[in-house]
């Protein structure tokens, strides 16, 4: 939830909603931040991508709250090894500056990789139900920075104030549980009896590191729970230093598997008449 998966597919993330009762750099601020994201296959492995978010902050001076950047961009699936459970996508987005957020236009490219354990062999059959995911993503602003509203505790009012911009380096990773693998009737796909489709402890650990700026680092535990057609996911956020906050928030996600939801509509790549690959279940 705290990044993308390796995963190309028709999705639709709404709503992905965060709460935090910190900002990171020592702010004193409370936020609750809604995403939503959209990917839509042009080919088996090419997705048009666009997501963006709608922020409120409580300060102690007052209220602010508005639309985030709008990011644009394509995701290409270049590596797949269903045998070994193993994914690799990369993607290009760009910040469509000022969408929102007073903010320049950025450039974002990234790689996203997954590895699941199935394929172990039976002396650590223990791994098997586990699963790793990681990406890391480079934003990089085009331009000199933006506007942004900060709060003036003589006046108690909001002042406009310059906001440089600053490369950014978004890295993280997760660790995963998945439950199908404790059924005997486990056979590479979906249990049919089971009262559970899959049951998905994890971890997330996030990573913000702005270019001459201490990391914001966070560790995420949760859950994912993986129907059909849909995902809910809810997991806790607890800062690791100053810099990633000084209290705890949470986020909670609804992810909604299109081509399988909405078959007639999303069955098909636009592009091309070849169905898309079946997700990798980690």
């Amino acid at each position: 939830m705290t990044f993308d998966d390796p995963a190309v597919a028709d999705e639709l993330i709404l709503p992905n909603f965060n709460y935090l009762g910190y900002l990171a750099q020592g702010s004193n601020v409370a936020e609750n931040r809604i995403n939503g994201a959209f990917a839509r296959l042009l080919t088996p492995t090419l997705a048009f991508t666009i997501d963006s978010s709608w922020v409120h902050q409580n300060w102690p001076t007052g209220r602010t709250s508005g639309f985030d950047k709008t990011n644009i961009g394509l995701k290409y699936e270049a590596f797949r090894d269903s045998r070994h459970e193993a994914l690799v996508s990369v993607a290009l987005a760009w910040g469509v500056g000022h969408s929102g957020a007073d903010a320049p236009d950025t450039i974002q490219p990234g790689i996203f990789f997954g590895r699941g354990f199935g394929d172990l062999p039976d002396s650590v059959s223990w791994l098997r139900p586990f699963a790793i995911t990681g990406s890391v993503i480079d934003e990089v602003p085009i331009g000199s920075g933006g506007m942004a509203l900060a709060p003036n505790a003589t006046t108690g009012r909001f002042d406009t104030v310059l906001s440089p911009a600053v490369e950014t380096l978004h890295w993280g990773f997760s660790m995963q549980y998945s439950s199908l693998y404790l059924t005997k009737r486990f056979d590479g796909g979906p249990p049919k009896d089971e009262p559970l489709n899959q049951f998905v402890p994890l971890v997330e650990f996030r990573f913000d590191s702005p270019r001459g700026q201490n990391t914001a680092a966070t560790a995420n535990p949760g859950f994912a729970y993986v129907a059909v057609t849909w995902q809910v996911a809810a997991e806790a956020i607890i800062p690791l230093n100053r810099a990633g906050g000084t209290g705890p928030g949470f986020r909670a996600q609804l992810l909604l598997f299109l081509d399988d939801l909405m078959p007639a509509l999303f069955g098909k790549p636009l592009l091309s008449d070849r169905p898309a690959h079946s997700q990798i279940a980690w």
